[in-house]
């Protein structure tokens, strides 16, 4: 770590302490050479890897955008969709690995998502998971309703009047 005073290459961690919700090291420094001292901030890197193979670092801020936009004219507000950014956070670093395909960060959306909005989590949901047809929308509003997969059909032609089936 170079001083940022001095520029020199050394420096000696006067003190070491746990930082925002313990996924962070604070470190106070002190330059053998100027004897000045700073500060730095050491966390675990998570990186995500795109489709096209590219790696980048892990943003709670473009999983808030992501789902914002499904969020949109919903009753959820902006400390909402930062707990479920955190909580999308805490469960890709619980499975310790330091590296993740993005489709596993849009997995990891879904269930918090759900249980935030479920019109929310539809619209999300009607986009990562590439619906393209009525059925798609059918079997996932099944699903939430705790449906088996098929009967969502099946439940709709029994609400209808014999004459019109």
């Amino acid at each position: 770590m170079y001083c940022p005073f001095c520029r020199n290459a050394d420096s000696r961690v006067v003190d070491s302490r746990l930082a925002d919700d313990g996924s962070a090291i604070r470190r106070r420094r002190q330059c053998p050479e100027c004897g000045r001292r700073f500060s730095t901030v050491e966390t675990t890197s998570l990186s995500v890897i795109k489709r096209s193979g590219v790696g980048e670092p892990f943003s709670r801020g473009k999983v808030i955008n992501g789902v914002r936009k499904a969020c949109q004219g919903r009753p959820v507000s902006e400390d909402d969709l930062a707990m479920l950014a955190q909580e999308v956070e805490e469960t890709i670093r619980a499975s310790g690995v330091a590296e993740i395909d993005a489709h596993e960060v849009g997995l990891a959306i879904l269930e918090p998502l759900q249980k935030l909005d479920q019109v929310a989590y539809l619209r999300f949901a009607s986009v990562y998971q590439a619906f393209e047809s009525l059925e798609d929308f059918e079997a996932a509003i099944a699903e939430l309703r705790g449906a088996p997969r098929h009967a969502g059909a099946e439940s709709s032609d029994a609400r209808r009047p014999a004459a019109a089936r």
